[in-house]
């Protein structure tokens, strides 16, 4: 029998296989290190995405805040405009109302009363006049109490009895000041 030597062969193919792992470990490290280069490329592509995605979305975060600006700006100016119309409309419907007002004071005075000032502040007056007498005070009162251009709340403040060397004889009068409240102007709707 032939002697065959088949360790030449055995090495021979050792050394294949041993090239051939350090090619397949090659090749893999080259791979894995092109797929971790793909996926950082890839994971930078999103960042980048989402930067700017926030970059956007703080510029359209200012534009909105500028707009919320302006349109409170806006609402305190028609806050305004409404307090000023509302001021417009019930001079509007007070308009008319000092002349009833006087109208009435006309047409509620007694003879035997002389008014010598009225004032008005807001919605009170304070009328100051004389009279010849405490009746006619009481009656002018009940008048005023009676009148719809007013509440029925008249209250006398002050009577005060004093003479008068007129014509030359003493006469005796009564000045008295009363306060009274008008009431409120109707709309245009009938409503107070």
């Amino acid at each position: 029998m032939a002697h065959i030597n088949l360790l030449p062969w055995r090495e021979d193919r050792r050394q294949q296989r041993q090239q051939q792992f350090i090619t397949i470990v090659v090749a893999g490290f080259i791979f894995a290190a092109l797929v971790l280069y793909g996926a950082i490329l890839f994971i930078d592509g999103l960042i980048d995405e989402q930067s700017g995605r926030n970059t956007f979305l703080k510029s359209e975060i200012t534009v909105l805040d500028k707009k919320i600006k302006e349109i409170s700006a806006l609402e305190q100016e028609r806050e305004r405009l409404l307090a000023r119309m509302q001021v417009i409309q019930e001079l509007q419907a007070s308009r008319s109302k000092v002349v009833k007002v006087f109208d009435s004071l006309v047409r509620t005075v007694p003879e035997g009363i002389h008014l010598e000032k009225v004032t008005r502040q807001g919605n009170s007056l304070t009328l100051n006049g004389v009279a010849q007498s405490n009746a006619r005070v009481s009656v002018f009162m009940r008048q005023l109490d009676e009148d719809a251009e007013f509440n029925r709340a008249s209250s006398l403040q002050v009577i005060e009895r004093t003479s008068t060397k007129a014509r030359g004889k003493g006469d005796v009068i009564r000045k008295f000041t009363v306060d009274i409240t008008e009431s409120k102007p109707k709309t245009e709707d009938g409503e107070i």
